[in-house]
């Protein structure tokens, strides 16, 4: 597994560094610079061979790479013979130089859009934008938004990816279409573009199957279909109705395993039920009466010496209340349980047919700067799959047009965010180094090869971006030399170039600390 999400990680980010340093090769060699080393990679060479003046090397440290030209030393520029001059980085014209430094991050540009027009071309194949538990108090339910709705359109325009729902904090979010129930609703909005994504990525896709579980530990499916059991339709989709409704409850099969999407239903055992419209706490705790309970808050296993296991607690067991209050799923129960402050709290559990309170002192982790709580359990939980969807292909005109237009919007994005991080907007928590990229990247593979791409375009973008910012030792501080030197009408001093490049470096260095201290803070 470890072996297979570094692997991932080289195949994704192979390209992006591979392409970027083709960029100044390509610009090197079309103004006559010799360049020396095209490496992939930093450090100790792994594999080296040399063409022409060019030695091609794979390095062992797979985060970068770099081409080393000839007489790219400008302290060291007069020490370059004048027969030589011709091949020389720093002898060239700033238009040249200009040029040079530029391919890189253009280039990862070029593959950000050419990674768009293939998938345009030839079709996506994405899961849909759905989502998740929508409560009655919350902001996207006011408007008229239902948990499972699938996000088809924002104010017209198509959405294919999480991305496309980053809408400018100055544009207001008017027309949402959204399917729902196999049709095709558009809802009146009234939100602005920042506020909206933040309330959308408050409800992620964690829909649960429709499965309950009695006091007795009986599993039943729930649905509104007599004599059918659909499980694509989640539980939270099933209770988004209007006023009083029928539903349909059979019993699995008691040899079914936690596979349960193989579980099979008894439809001889059909009970009909009806439900009042309420939020989903309202409806547990209509549920409850019927001694039925949603299947997560099932316990699958318990740690060894666990606060829970200490507690008495054992698989089966089904919780029911914390401290008194009822909970409606066990991300209910999770998030509750942080909100307390005693050192110990009262849970009430379904333990083999009988009403049961135990007493639990949870263990507390350290997280970041904040103190989770743990009581040692597992949850039953089974989550709906996402659907997939398989785009039309937009054409060679469409795809061109959709192509630039998802790359400079990537771009845009990009340079809001990090104002954002600037202007202290957004938290430095959320920069992610090379084992969030991993990590993303390895996620996205499993879910689909389009995501897998859309994510490479999006980070040869970021890539492209990073690069162009005006710190030295990065492509926009050699960038930023150029146009002093213009300024200047001249080289700057040795002296002036050494503290820049300092500096530079030293915020580069602060920068990829950053990063680290963020992956291995949310990973270890």
């Amino acid at each position: 597994m470890l072996f297979e999400k570094i692997l991932t990680f080289v195949l994704f980010l192979g390209p992006l560094v591979f392409f970027h340093e083709l960029g100044h090769f390509f610009f090197a060699r079309l103004f006559g610079v010799r360049v020396e080393v095209f490496s992939l990679g930093f450090g100790p060479k792994l594999f080296k061979y040399k063409k022409g003046d060019t030695e091609y090397a794979l390095s062992l440290i797979p985060l970068g790479g770099y081409v080393k030209m000839f007489g790219d030393d400008p302290f060291n520029q007069d020490a370059v013979p004048v027969d030589q001059r011709k091949f020389s980085f720093t002898h060239q014209s700033k238009w040249a130089r200009f040029w040079i430094v530029m391919g890189g991050p253009l280039a990862n540009f070029i593959l950000a859009f050419v990674l768009f027009f293939v998938l345009l071309f030839n079709g996506e194949k994405i899961p849909e934008i759905k989502l998740g538990q929508v409560d009655h108090q919350s902001v996207l339910y006011q408007q008229g938004f239902r948990a499972g709705d699938v996000i088809l359109k924002i104010n017209g325009n198509d959405v294919y990816n999480p991305t496309d729902l980053m809408i400018d904090a100055k544009t207001s979010v008017s027309i949402v279409a959204v399917k729902r129930d196999s049709k095709i609703e558009e809802l009146k909005v009234n939100l602005v573009g920042d506020k909206f994504f933040e309330e959308v990525v408050k409800h992620p896709p964690f829909l649960r199957k429709p499965y309950l579980v009695d006091q007795k530990g009986n599993k039943y499916v729930l649905s509104a279909e007599k004599g059918k059991a659909n499980l694509l339709v989640s539980f939270e989709e099933l209770l988004s109705f209007s006023g009083t409704k029928e539903f349909y409850l059979y019993q699995l099969q008691k040899d079914f395993d936690t596979a349960l999407d193989d579980a099979k239903v008894d439809l001889t055992s059909e009970k009909i039920i009806s439900l009042q419209e309420k939020d989903l706490k309202g409806v547990v705790e209509d549920l409850e009466k019927l001694n039925l309970k949603p299947l997560d808050l099932m316990v699958r296993s318990v740690n060894m010496s666990s606060a829970a296991d200490k507690a008495g607690i054992k698989a089966g067991d089904v919780l029911v209340q914390l401290e008194g209050n009822r909970v409606s799923s066990f991300e209910d129960f999770r998030t509750t349980l942080q909100t307390i402050k005693k050192d110990s709290v009262e849970v009430t559990i379904w333990s083999q047919g009988v009403d049961k309170k135990v007493t639990i002192t949870p263990d507390i982790t350290p997280i970041e700067d904040k103190k989770l709580k743990l009581i040692g359990v597992y949850s039953h939980v089974e989550l709906t799959k996402p659907n997939f969807v398989q785009t039309e292909s937009k054409g060679i005109v469409g795809s061109t047009i959709i192509g630039l237009e998802r790359t400079w919007d990537s771009v845009k994005k990009t340079l809001d965010g990090f104002v954002k991080l600037i202007t202290n907007q957004a938290s430095f928590k959320q920069i992610g180094g090379p084992l969030t990229i991993g990590k993303v990247a390895h996620d996205s593979l499993t879910t689909s090869l389009s995501y897998f791409f859309q994510l490479m375009a999006l980070i040869s973008v970021n890539l492209g971006v990073v690069n162009l910012f005006p710190i030295p030792v990065l492509d926009g501080g050699h960038i930023m030399f150029i146009g002093l030197e213009i300024i200047n009408r001249g080289p700057l001093s040795r002296r002036k170039m050494e503290i820049a490049q300092q500096v530079g470096l030293s915020i580069l260095l602060m920068l990829m600390i950053g990063a680290l201290f963020n992956d291995f803070s949310r990973f270890f």
